[in-house]
């Protein structure tokens, strides 16, 4: 004997309730090993790089705040709020390279101060969109496919893969700038 199950309105509004628990649970977990990866840092030690790499932690935290606040915007906004990338001139290229380090007259208490800011604004925009599978087409880009569209579910795991992915990178340049380590 089969038995169909039914699905109700609230069923599907819990489901994507607890989905969208998930979702931030995950990059909670994740913004909190890169912030972690900062701990008791001075400027100086943060603008550090210990790679060959110009990759430093204050840089990676910028960097990471500025990518979650334009795919958040992309989620509320659609493409209209990202760079296109056809028409970047030598200032847009120089903005986008120090993204990934800390600047003379920047902070890492600034920058985690923003970061949290941008954690909180994304979080907000999560918990108040009707719709996960809402989406909008990617910007013209060579490493987006032509044509293609994200969901809101998509940019979220983008962000949280991205966090993850960033977050490791610290973890290296912390390891290398005084042995200390986000897990273990």
């Amino acid at each position: 004997m089969t038995t169909h199950e039914t699905t109700t309105p609230r069923d599907n509004e819990v489901r994507g309730a607890r989905e969208r628990a998930d979702l931030l649970q995950t990059l909670a977990t994740h913004r909190h090993f890169l912030r972690h990866t900062a701990r008791e840092l001075t400027d100086e030690q943060a603008r550090q790089r210990t790679t060959v790499s110009e990759l430093c932690i204050g840089g990676i935290i910028k960097h990471v705040a500025a990518t979650e606040r334009e795919w958040a915007d992309f989620i509320v906004k659609g493409p209209s709020v990202m760079v296109d990338f056809s028409e970047m001139t030598e200032a847009d290229f120089e903005r986008r390279k120090n993204e990934f380090v800390l600047l003379p007259d920047e902070t890492l208490a600034g920058v985690l101060e923003e970061y949290a800011e941008v954690a909180r604004r994304t979080d907000e925009v999560v918990a108040e969109l009707p719709d996960l599978d809402a989406d909008h087409p990617l910007p013209e880009a060579p490493w987006f496919e032509p044509g293609a569209r994200w969901s809101a579910r998509r940019v979220l795991l983008h962000i949280i893969a991205e966090t993850a992915q960033h977050a490791g990178h610290a973890d290296i340049i912390r390891e290398a700038l005084d042995g200390s380590k986000t897990m273990g």
